[in-house]
């Protein structure tokens, strides 16, 4: 899209600081967008970019305050009254928000969400908002839009969700989007659809666009400026090609020093000798659910139909091992840990631990059996109890086993705790009261409690901004070491595999496609599967003609 440079900014930002009492989240923020502009806000964790944001919308909670100047097409936006700000959201600006499953109304259906605003907005009637709500769908590339509009939030996929969640801010034609962390833990594939979508919709309908992302390859593609925040403060910013090749400050370096392909964990890749015995073997693995129930419904009946999540998986792990399992979003590889967990029961083929049919074990074989196979889940918040403190939550597992009485647990808890490096001061607090990353560190002590021979890490970096994913990944390898851990690690960044992974199986479907040696599936893929995975990731691009389109992107 191409912008006049001599045009005033679509938007300008002069000086924003919000505070949440004494405590300032974002500190004398400056910057500008123009027409038809893509720019590009990075940063970890905490850093303000969603905070800064959400100032520009008028969204921040009651107990924040915003001082400086914000002007949009040349009108003030701080301090306007909320019935001014709701005639401007929506119709001029749009917000799409990282996770969507939180802001969409799980008991309306989808066509209806999209078609609110331009009722309430453009005046039309809900026919005609309906028809149009059908057009956007089919416009974000929703396969079969009439029925899909008449579907609710949860029969949508992560990324149809994202992509409905798109068509209900462009549907009045704004003209700036701001996009938080739109392509936050969806698979490679799906990134690089959403990706693709936004780029287009700047192409075609000359729509700005506000990029908030850790992901610092993302923005590399898609932006033509970049703003750097950490700490509330904008640290660097200009042209996303000056900022990726020659960084001047000592952050944004440390950013790109982070991502994915251009650091090496320290997870040991040194090859395992194939005559020793798998410490995990996975036989003709099928699971299957029942779909003819509804969540209250009542049992299904007997020849009800069913989804095979599963279908026939064979798969060895030998101690010592780091093996990656890689797919898209519902290509069976979390049911697959959750089966070797005992979560879900396998409808046919065994799964053997140190030559041992977990789901024939009972009484204390099962109870040893918990002891050496651990999980880590990709949210930590979910997995710890709200209730207790993150130094009580690591000492559960070892009272409850009866490993230990409870004031030796919380001393082996602080042990642990120093291990995964989370610092003292922060032991007694709750889980919602740590950052992610510092969340995943506790949900790494809480598993590694009971000194498991096996550990499965289910998608445990992909929410976490750059920095932190490298420090988990770093200390995983450190703790495998130490504790001579045998490591599944399930995801879907090819990067991080391609880092710390010595074999990898790809999965589609509810099968494996194709496995081997890291390098020799990921340099060499067979299957047009694995092909398309490889051919979707995001590297970071210094060359500003990429910034034109998405590469592979399907």
């Amino acid at each position: 899209m191409n912008m006049t440079n001599n045009a005033p900014p679509l938007l300008q930002v002069e000086n924003l600081t919000v505070a949440f009492g004494s405590l300032a989240a974002v500190k004398g923020v400056s910057f500008d967008v123009r027409a038809g502009e893509i720019l590009g806000i990075v940063g970890e964790s905490g850093s303000g970019k969603s905070i800064t944001c959400r100032a520009l919308m008028g969204l921040l909670p009651g107990s924040a305050t915003a001082e400086g100047r914000v002007k949009f097409q040349g009108g003030e936006l701080l301090g306007l009254a909320e019935e001014q700000l709701c005639s401007i959201r929506g119709r001029e600006l749009g917000m799409i928000f990282q996770n969507p499953a939180s802001h969409l109304d799980p008991l309306r259906r989808i066509g209806k969400q999209i078609a609110a605003p331009m009722v309430r907005h453009l005046g039309l009637s809900k026919r005609e908002a309906m028809h149009r709500a059908i057009g956007l769908l089919e416009d974000v590339g929703i396969p079969d839009p009439e029925k899909r509009a008449r579907s609710y939030p949860h029969e949508f996929s992560g990324g149809m969700k994202q992509r409905a969640m798109i068509a209900a801010a462009i549907g009045c034609g704004p003209k700036l989007l701001i996009a938080d962390e739109p392509t936050t833990a969806l698979d490679v594939t799906v990134q690089a659809r959403i990706l693709k979508l936004l780029k287009d919709l700047n192409r075609e309908r000359g729509l700005a666009i506000i990029l908030i992302s850790h992901d610092l390859a993302a923005v590399s593609k898609i932006c033509s400026r970049v703003v750097v925040m950490r700490h509330g403060e904008i640290v660097e910013q200009g042209p996303t090609e000056e900022i990726i090749n020659r960084p001047t400050h000592a952050y944004t370096q440390l950013l790109i020093a982070s991502q994915p392909g251009r650091w090496r964990s320290s997870v040991d890749k040194a090859a395992i000798s194939e005559a020793a015995a798998p410490l995990l073997s996975v036989e003709k693995l099928s699971v299957s659910f029942s779909a003819a129930r509804g969540l209250l419904g009542p049992p299904a009946a007997k020849g009800a139909s069913s989804f095979l999540a599963l279908d026939g998986i064979d798969l060895q792990i030998t101690a010592g091992e780091t093996i990656g399992i890689v797919g898209e979003s519902g290509s069976g590889k979390s049911t697959l840990a959750r089966a070797i967990v005992l979560q879900n029961r396998p409808s046919a083929g065994v799964i053997r631990v140190e030559g041992q049919d977990v789901h024939a074990l009972k009484g204390n074989d099962l109870l040893r059996f918990r002891q050496r196979v651990q999980m880590v889940f990709q949210n930590p918040y979910d997995s710890l109890n709200p209730r207790m403190t993150v130094c009580e939550a690591v000492a559960e597992p070892l009272w409850r086993h009866g490993l230990a009485d409870r004031r030796s647990a919380l001393v082996r808890a602080n042990e642990l705790l120093d291990m995964v490096e989370l610092p003292s001061a922060l032991r007694g607090r709750k889980p919602r009261q740590l950052s992610g990353g510092q969340c995943q560190r506790v949900g790494l002590a809480r598993a590694l409690a009971l000194q498991p021979r096996l550990l499965i890490a289910d998608e445990i970096t992909s929410a976490l901004d750059v920095t932190t994913q490298a420090q988990i990944l770093e200390l995983l390898g450190r703790l495998q070491r130490e504790q001579k851990l045998t490591l599944l690690y399930i995801s879907h960044d090819l990067a991080v595999v391609n880092n710390i992974c010595q074999r990898v199986y790809v999965f589609k479907g509810g099968r494996i496609v194709e496995n081997g040696p890291t390098q020799q599936v990921l340099n060499r893929p067979q299957d047009p599967y694995t092909r398309e995975l490889v051919g979707s990731v995001t590297h970071i691009s210094s060359n500003s003609h990429a910034r034109q389109g998405i590469g592979h992107a399907p």
